[in-house]
């Protein structure tokens, strides 16, 4: 699994048709499910997600996690983040899972986020075109790949 953090200091999704989702302080998550992944994967990186220090103490260090600060998350289902870009100009989504694993595991993402003590929780529609805007914090944007880190 791969998730693009954003740290935020508001973003808001919409679809349409939809009600809009939005979160004031915390993460907005762009999350992919690659081919492979399974529930260690997913249960993984909503505890890495919670719990990395990446929001500013009173020191203005990053020190803080999203539970500590008592921030917001925003998941988003983003199956583009299982490109492959290595030939040519054409990007390849080969490596992203099919759309039922893919879902099944988005969602347990989001439960484990939400278990975890994450004061809200908002979701997009997993499979639809989304429009986001994020204000981002920083700019803070942290990419972690769990088949990077080895779990």
């Amino acid at each position: 699994m791969r998730v693009v953090l954003q740290r935020a200091n508001q973003a808001r999704l919409t679809v349409e048709g939809l009600p809009p989702r939005h979160i004031g302080e915390g993460l907005v998550a762009f999350l992919g499910v690659l081919q492979g992944d399974g529930e260690a994967q997913a249960d993984f990186l909503a505890e890495k997600v919670c719990g990395l220090r990446i929001f500013k103490d009173e020191n203005g260090k990053m020190n803080r996690s999203l539970l500590d600060v008592g921030g917001e998350l925003l998941v988003v289902s983003n199956f583009t983040l299982g490109t492959d870009c290595k030939r040519g100009r054409r990007p390849s989504f080969d490596m992203a899972a099919p759309p039922q694993a893919a879902q099944a595991l988005y969602q347990r993402f989001v439960e484990k986020t939400r278990a975890a003590g994450v004061k809200r929780v908002e979701t997009g529609e997993f499979g639809e075109h989304m429009h986001v805007l994020v204000d981002n914090d920083g700019p803070v944007n942290i990419l972690i790949d769990t088949e990077k880190i080895g779990k």
